[in-house]
Formats: C-alpha cells, structure tokens, sequence
C-alpha cells in the first residue's frame, strides 16, 4: 500500500480522480488537482492560509442567493470570466464581440414592444438605444431577443435593492422584420461592485480599482446564431481602462449624444433632452464558429 508524502500526494490523487466515470470529469478534475498541489508547493501554503481561504469560500457561498452570485462575481475580478468568454467565443472579426454576463442578469425578465420605456418613470437622464441586429453578411434578422439590463443612475442594479421585488431597468426587446430595435431607458452610471461581501473584503486588500463604467447588459439569442452575452459602454466614461472585471472592449464603445427635446428615436416626441446610442449587433452564425 502507497502512503502519501508530500512527494507522491499529487501523482496518487491524480490517479484516483482519473476514475471519474465522464472521461471529460476525469480531465478536469485531474488537472485541476495538479493545478491547485503545484500552487500550494510554489507559494509554501500554510495552514493558517488554507483555513483561511476556506473560510472565504463558505462566506461567499452564505452571502449568494438567487439575486446575487458572489461566487460569479469573484471569477470577474479574477479574470477568468473574461478568459472563458475568450475561448468560447471566437468569433470572426465582423461579429459583435462578446463580455462578461456578470453577477445581476435575472432570468424571466418581461417581454416588451418597440421603443417600451424599462425605465418606467425611475428618475434619470432619458436613454434611447437603438440599431440593427444583423448576420455577419449585413442581412437583417427579425424576432431577434434582446435581454436588456442595467444600474440605475446611482449604480444600482434591481438585485441590489432588497424593496424591489419586481422587473426594474430589465426588460427583453424583439427585432422587427427590418431588424430594427429601440429600447427606451435612462443613462446608466458607472458603479463600484458590491464591497460588503468576502469578495469586496479581498479588493480593499489591494490597490485594485473596484468600478465599472457606465454600460447597458445585452443577452442576443436567435435561432442558427451563437448566444451573444455583451455589454455597450459609454464613451467617455470613467474606468473604462481600468473595468475591475476586464470588460471592456473598443468595438462595444458607443457614443451617447445629446438630444434636444422633440421628435424621439421610437417615432414618438420627448418633451425633455435626451441621449440617443445607435448600434448595430452583428450575430455569428453556429456553423462559423471557430
């Protein structure tokens, strides 16, 4: 019988999870089993700091619920959200670019007609965003789902806010038969992820710039076209070069100009001025993934 030392633990708990009955199970949990016994011998892990990180594990899983996923939220800050979104899903250079979904997207959000306003009389700076969703050779595509989100002027998001119990600043829009889409809102601004929980008691252990610029969530599904989770960022923001979560992207900048009052993007007049985003979403087909 092979008792472990601190030579052959690695070699003998990888040989035990290769029995993992799904071969891809196997490959994961192997790996990951090297990866974590190679970390603790090359920073010499103590007791005292294995405990700890235990302990932050629990406390990130006793702070989440269905309105906030710390645990997502500790995969941004380390970046390897945006590494999974980098290896699945690359896309050719026409397509949209893809981001991070985050920790406040909300199944069930409520379908709405052209030009709705989500914002729903919720004070703010009026926002319209509007534009096209085509394929990769420029052709429009109809019925297209947009699953909106986003912060409200003061950087809050509905999960945030425990007196919300329904849809706030969500809403899921549809393309019309020329492509066309317009959603009616008000100007997000920047905000500083949630710091009462383990993840915001790591961040204040660093100089890491804990914000967000301001942005509007984009979850784009239709059928023979690869789900694309994005976000578009305001131009100008703050921390656009710093997005505590590695976000942020060129293509997805987008400028929000200044409107008087008077006619409005959804064919309708605004009686106050108002900031008017144009953008084109341009969806992969599935068969050109790489």
């Amino acid at each position: 019988m092979a008792f472990v030392t601190a030579e052959n633990i690695t070699d003998i708990a990888t040989k035990r999870w290769s029995a993992a009955h799904s071969p891809r199970l196997a490959e994961l949990m192997t790996a990951l089993g090297r990866h974590l016994h190679s970390f603790a011998r090359e920073v010499r892990l103590t007791e005292d700091e294995w405990l700890a990180a235990i302990q932050w594990l629990t406390a990130t899983g006793q702070i989440s619920d269905e309105k906030r996923q710390e645990f997502i939220l500790t995969s941004d800050v380390l970046g390897l959200s945006m590494l999974v979104v980098q290896l699945n899903n690359r896309f050719s250079p026409e397509a949209t670019p893809a981001t991070v979904l985050g920790p406040f997207h909300i199944d069930g959000s409520p379908p709405v007609p052209f030009g709705f306003d989500m914002s729903e009389g919720i004070s703010g700076t009026p926002l319209f965003v509007t534009g096209r969703v085509v394929d990769v050779d420029g052709n429009p595509l109809r019925d297209v789902v947009l699953d909106v989100w986003q912060a409200d002027a003061d950087g809050a998001y509905e999960a945030q806010l425990p007196e919300v119990d329904e849809a706030r600043l969500r809403a899921k829009y549809a393309t019309r038969p020329d492509g066309t889409y317009c959603v009616r809102t008000i100007a997000p601004r920047g905000y500083a992820i949630p710091m009462d929980g383990p993840v915001g008691d790591l961040i204040r252990q660093t100089d890491i710039s804990y914000f967000r610029p301001a942005h509007v969530h984009f979850l784009i599904e239709h059928p023979g076209h690869e789900k694309l989770i994005t976000h578009l960022f305001r131009q100008g923001a703050d921390y656009l070069d710093s997005d505590v979560v590695f976000g942020t992207k060129d293509q997805l900048i987008v400028r929000f100009a200044e409107k008087p009052a008077g006619p409005a993007p959804d064919g309708g007049t605004i009686g106050e001025p108002y900031l008017h985003a144009e953008y084109d979403f341009v969806l992969q087909p599935i068969k050109e993934r790489e």
